[in-house]
């Protein structure tokens, strides 16, 4: 990118000590493009000390850091001379003309634009408009920082002339080459997309609120007005997600340790520690991290220090609180709750505050499904859904105001509307609720206290956040995708009009105080941030207050996918660790060359395997990432029947082979596992999946993978041991503030 022009520090008045240190300027440029065409690539050109000339033929290309936004990053001393440059759309076909931004040059200096930060316009003729929204950001880096992270990487890295800065970028293309090979894939990956299933995980595509909870009170009397349009088809969410039933007659041993002694996971797991990190030396020469997590057969065993009992689940299915589909530790803490606590401790209802834009409806989804995939019985209960089939969507800011009666009493009518929906869905059997709305007034939380007491248990969750960057963001992502704003074919229109019932909301807003509460401030961009927890306490309050404290709304993306296919796929056995076979070794190669030219902008990425071979040389002709191996990751234990077929099971152990069939979700190999024993070995897998803020690669194995991809698309339990998770395929799962989207990559067939 070239480095500048130092000027002279006379006169300035921002003071350069920091210059004098030898601080540098990590400046990126960022361009958020939603509706970007395909065969148009975002670049950046400008003045000598930036690209070299304004000739668009020489501009530089910006990078994709998510599914919707380009970022161009380069280092300056932070006394440089200002800097003038514009964005351009430059085609895939460069017969093709660009397409220049209008406006003026934009002006950086200091790391910060000169004059307002204005979208990036680009018009393609009279009627065809595009504006994508521009973020500049820059941070004051020491060169000791620098030569420490060259210094990390000097094994694997190497240095970077491209942009004309001491840049650093992963070498990581083997020196031997596959440029010629068989292996070697295709520069446009989009080659090898494959239509996802029809229950993909594409939650982004669809606005939060409206995959929440089917308001009842209102469908079943009808009482919603339909001139607007407003079908209750569109907001209709299938109820049967988690159901509470189970099959007769099951019975499952809870163990229950004495509180009295201390905790041992000795008695329970394989492992000798529990998260400690150790060198292991690999079949290709190279050194990686073994992660333990203390997952070897995570069944429950009995102990002099634990007190047993057995709980048939057909007699307490008849209880209105059944106990979640959960094993081990999770079903043993979850009975001890219901049984130790208050009757109303037994419901758990999370009751969201926060005024608009803090990303409350985002927090509530992926609270309640990450509830669900642990096996708590869950449902989002969103007011503004209530709001719209009650009111319309229509309705100007005026209608938020406080000094409107009218609006008040509208709007707490369909808050308790749905309190009293989410309450007698608990009655019926439910576990947790999470009701999502602003609640931002002490007398609106008192009304629901008021409502829930003797019922359930409420926890405040307030999400606060005071970075107008990110406000923005969500504003703006409000007025695309809200049905309040869906028929408003003017953005600014809509965009004042939600500023002034934001600002509404602000003129009475009055933080928690009262009650259970965890208040999150600044934590959803995940750097910094605290959390503020009061009278909180509990199992699945403490699992709730780990989690949030993990997630964050930096978009990045997760790949999953098998290892190539092993000698035992070729015989047809289970379990096992064998190497690959032929087949399974082209995988390899083809998924080392897809990794380098999908992640090779992305420094931080890492690769994940499981301990068992066939992962880890699936994962070695990868290279310039750190890799790291974990035990939670390895293949369901099939226990005795390790090494077997399954027609070998069927005639040498016919119950067994039964057993399974019936009910492969909670069946257990004599000596193994079951899927939910999975599940629960599989959770610190998910809370550092969601504290990553790096792109990561998991090679795994199919029960694995289906136990992860259902977390991601918010499958119901029962569907999990059904889920297709095929050889030879890569699954992008796309995380950020929008939701979950998912891509498929079938790299051979």
């Amino acid at each position: 990118m070239g480095t500048g022009v130092s000027k002279s520090s006379e006169g300035s008045s921002h003071g350069w000590e920091d210059h004098a240190g030898g601080q540098q300027l990590y400046v990126s440029l960022k361009m958020e493009n939603y509706k970007r065409k395909a065969d148009l690539i975002p670049h950046v050109y400008g003045s000598v000390p930036l690209v070299g000339s304004w000739d668009p033929s020489k501009a530089l290309s910006m990078e994709r850091e998510s599914k919707s936004t380009w970022e161009l990053s380069f280092v300056v001393p932070p006394n440089h001379e200002t800097l003038d440059f514009k964005f351009l759309l430059k085609p895939t076909n460069g017969n093709a003309p660009c397409i220049v931004e209008e406006g003026p040059n934009r002006l950086l200096a200091g790391g910060h634009l000169k004059g307002d930060s204005r979208l990036a316009i680009f018009r393609f003729n009279a009627d065809e408009v595009l504006e994508h929204p521009v973020v500049i950001k820059a941070d004051r880096v020491s060169p000791f920082d620098l030569a420490a992270s060259w210094r990390a990487y000097q094994d694997n890295l190497q240095p970077s002339t491209v942009r004309g800065i001491p840049d650093v970028s992963i070498n990581s293309v083997p020196e031997t080459g596959t440029e010629n090979s068989s292996a070697s894939l295709e520069l446009d990956l989009e080659h090898y997309v494959v239509p996802a299933p029809p229950a993909a995980a594409n939650s982004g595509l669809v606005y939060a609120a409206n995959m929440t909870e089917t308001p009842r009170s209102l469908t079943r009397s009808g009482d919603f007005p339909t001139s607007d349009g407003l079908s209750i088809t569109s907001y209709h969410q299938k109820d049967n997600n988690f159901p509470s039933e189970r099959p007769p007659g099951i019975k499952m041993e809870i163990i229950i340790p004495d509180p009295l002694k201390g905790y041992s996971a000795s008695g329970m797991v394989e492992s000798k520690s529990v998260g400690t990190f150790s060198p292991l030396q690999k079949q290709d020469t190279q050194r990686g991290l073994f992660v333990d997590r203390g997952v070897g057969s995570p069944r429950l065993v009995k102990s002099s220090s634990a007190s047993s009992f057995t709980l048939d689940l057909k007699s307490y299915a008849e209880n209105k609180n059944p106990m979640p589909a959960a094993a081990g530790a999770v079903a043993a803490a979850a009975v001890a709750d219901q049984m130790l606590g208050p009757k109303e401790d037994r419901h758990l209802a999370i009751v969201l505050v926060g005024l608009p834009a803090r990303g409350k409806t985002f927090t509530a989804a992926k609270l309640t499904r990450y509830l669900r995939w642990l096996g708590h019985d869950t449902k989002h209960f969103n007011v503004g859904k209530y709001r719209r089939l009650k009111h319309g969507t229509n309705q100007s800011a005026d209608f938020f105001r406080d000094d409107n009666p009218e609006g008040v009493e509208a709007r707490n009518e369909v808050a308790a509307l749905a309190m009293e929906d989410m309450i007698s869905w608990m009655q019926e059997g439910g576990q947790v609720g999470v009701f999502d709305a602003t609640n931002s007034t002490r007398k609106r939380r008192n009304l629901l206290m008021k409502l829930a007491e003797g019922k359930c248990k409420i926890i405040f969750l307030e999400t606060i956040c005071n970075d107008q960057r990110i406000i923005d963001r969500n504003i703006r992502l409000k007025i695309q995708q809200s049905p309040d704003y869906a028929e408003e074919p003017d953005f600014e229109a809509g965009l004042n009009d939600f500023k002034i019932r934001l600002a509404n909301y602000e003129k009475v807003y009055e933080p928690v105080e009262e009650g259970s509460y965890i208040k999150m401030i600044d934590m959803v961009s995940g750097h910094g941030g605290q959390i503020q927890v009061n009278n909180i306490s509990g199992y699945l309050p403490g699992r709730i207050v780990f989690f949030l404290v993990n997630t964050h709304l930096t978009p990045r993306p997760i790949f999953l996918t098998r290892h190539g296919e092993s000698m035992d796929n070729v015989r047809g056995r289970i379990g096992g660790d064998t190497v690959l076979s032929d087949v399974g070794d082209l995988y390899a190669k083809k998924l080392g060359n897809f990794v380098v030219k999908r992640l090779k902008s992305e420094r931080a990425a890492s690769i994940w395997t499981s301990t068992l071979q066939r992962t880890i040389l699936t994962a070695s002709p990868i290279v310039g990432f750190p890799k790291i191996q974990w035990r939670a990751l390895d293949e369901i234990n099939a226990g005795v029947c390790d090494g077997m077929t399954y027609e070998e099971i069927k005639k040498n152990m016919p119950e067994e082979y039964e057993a399974r069939k019936k009910d492969k979700l909670r069946y257990r190999y004599p000596r193994g596992e079951s899927y939910l024993d999975v599940i629960q070995r599989l959770e610190p897998v998910i809370i550092e999946l969601e504290r990553q803020r790096a792109p990561v690669v998991v090679i795994s194995h199919q029960a694995v993978l289906r136990a992860l991809y259902s977390y991601f698309a918010d499958r119901p339990l029962k569907e999990i041991p059904h889920i297709e998770m095929p050889l030879h395929t890569i699954i992008e799962i796309q995380m950020g503030v929008t939701g979950v989207q998912e891509k498929r990559y079938k790299l051979m067939d």
